[in-house]
């Protein structure tokens, strides 16, 4: 390989955003590289609600269209990924006095059902809380409420799919690889990486350069600029997650006295996820964390609805992350827009930039559609518009058929129990297969860790999904930080340490530090 290599497009950032422009690029011609500081999914996009949701809320600010194409996706992405994507019906209970009226509510329903071409989801129904399973969990304050359709997605996992696709369809992707500085050397990009884990830098060449690093987007901006620029407003937002609630398979949505809503999830079979919260955020956005006043809001807030207030006691894990929204002015968090904005960065001559201001998870496809539209306008056409009707890997069968696949797999592999099958199917989809590979009993499968956690799941992750340390697997690809010990996890950063070591050493994987929680 050229010891200066020069690629079409150059991707700072290793989220939902990047993620999603490098793998629609890739799959059109383009040569990609794309370089994350951290894990992929390490910032914003694994701390989200987990929702592919047109935002119901959003109605109250007008924002009609990011709405609109939202809906529209929610079926697309469902399509594309049924294995960490399924529907799930929320319920949002009513009382007279609370902070919407009913009208209100009938009427941003109805607007939700029928302009995102809705077809396979379920419309709005109104339920009698005097009869419905869904009011048993609640305070008996409740005669009416409304339940609707969204889905919920394993958001992390989105984001390592987009990066396994985008990589078999030939781009380089990085992790633990910064962008130590950029700048424009005729009509090219000269961009010096430096891996963090072993301090070695190199130089590559690209003819033009995507600035997809999330919160840190003006500082990026700030650096090859060398002036200070403010585009994002930094919002912070938190959950709790506390051992299950309630048993109903929906989820809730809860209206608080404040004008603000917050979720209650179904989560991980015996959790319960509460968030988010929405307040302004000054700072490294790699320091955030969940604050008492954050917990205690959460807690309180899902208290005014549960039966059983939720307590200290019943949290076992927090999150917090922080949103690059774009700075529209608006004088509270919760009313800033979660549209986005791409902004180009180009003269006649100067090779380009263009930056990527605030987006949501649900509309990461179209956004990068839009990237490649801007991307085509410097660079020239090469393939056509592709990501709508192509399955991420492992979700290559139709949205309905999630359980006669799984029953496939659990026939083929028949010695595991049927809850590991399922969580392995729901992560891994059609490619479970290449997981398990021959494994005829739980031997077969190496190492146990805890949990339903073997050596062929951990060397798959570090072989396919650029896992290093025991919180990439535990905390992002899966969700078994929940379930695992410390003790566990100590063992898991041996064994990975050890297994790095003895693989040949990939770009970006010539050592892993070893560190769990």
């Amino acid at each position: 390989m050229d010891d200066n290599p020069t690629y079409d497009i150059f991707v700072i950032g290793g989220g939902i955003n990047g993620c999603g422009i490098a793998r629609d690029a890739a799959g059109r011609g383009y040569s990609v590289y794309l370089a994350e500081m951290d894990d992929l999914a390490s910032g914003t996009s694994s701390n989200s609600t987990k929702l592919i949701h047109g935002g119901l809320r959003y109605l109250e600010h007008y924002e009609f269209r990011l709405v609109r194409e939202a809906l529209m996706e929610r079926e697309v992405l469902w399509g594309n990924a049924p294995h960490i994507i399924h529907p799930m019906r929320f319920v949002l209970p009513y009382h007279k006095g609370g902070v919407r009226p009913a009208w209100l509510l009938r009427l941003g329903l109805f607007l939700y059902d029928h302009i995102g071409g809705r077809r396979k989801l379920p419309p709005t129904r109104t339920l009698d809380m005097r009869r419905d399973p869904a009011a048993e969990p609640l305070k008996p304050l409740f005669t009416k409420a409304f339940e609707y359709s969204d889905c919920w997605v394993n958001d992390a996992r989105l984001v390592a799919l987009n990066a396994r696709d985008a990589a078999d369809r030939g781009a380089v992707i990085r992790t633990r690889t910064k962008v130590a500085k950029a700048h424009r050397d005729g009509g090219m990009w000269q961009i010096t990486i430096e891996d963090v884990v072993t301090g070695e830098a190199e130089e590559v060449r690209a003819r033009l350069l995507v600035n997809a690093a999330g919160p840190w987007v003006d500082h990026v901006v700030s650096e090859i600029a060398g002036k200070d620029v403010h585009n994002v407003r930094l919002v912070q937002g938190s959950h709790i997650v506390t051992r299950k609630k309630f048993d109903d398979p929906r989820a809730y949505f809860f209206q608080n006295n404040d004008g603000r809503i917050i979720f209650a999830i179904p989560y991980e079979d015996d959790f319960t996820l509460i968030g988010t919260t929405d307040q302004d955020y000054r700072g490294d956005p790699a320091d955030a964390a969940i604050t008492g006043k954050e917990i205690d809001y959460l807690a309180q807030a899902a208290s005014e609805y549960f039966r059983e207030p939720v307590s200290q006691d019943d949290i076992v894990w927090t999150y917090s992350g922080v949103r690059p929204l774009y700075d529209d002015g608006a004088s509270k968090a919760q009313e800033a827009t979660r549209d986005y904005v791409l902004k180009e960065d180009a003269s006649e001559s100067a090779a380009p930039l263009i930056n990527v201001f605030g987006g949501k998870i649900t509309t990461y496809r179209r956004l990068s559609e839009h990237m490649l539209e801007k991307i085509e306008s410097f660079l020239g056409a090469k393939g056509p518009s592709w990501t709508r009707s192509a399955p991420l890997p492992g979700g290559d069968f139709p949205m309905t058929a999630f359980n006669a696949e799984l029953r496939r797999v659990h026939e083929r592999y028949a010695f595991l129990d049927e809850t590991h099958a399922r969580r392995l199917f729901r992560l891994y989809g059609t490619r479970t297969a290449a997981l398990l590979g021959e494994a005829a009993s739980y031997q077969d499968l190496g190492r146990h860790f805890g949990a339903d956690l073997y050596e062929a799941e951990v060397r798959y992750l570090m072989e396919n999904e650029w896992a290093l340390i025991p919180d990439d697997i535990l905390w992002r690809r899966t969700k078994l930080g929940l379930r695992l010990g410390r003790q566990e996890a100590v063992a898991l950063a041996e064994f990975m340490a050890q297994a790095a070591g003895d693989r040949k050493p990939g770009a970006g994987q010539k050592k892993v530090a070893a560190a769990g929680r």
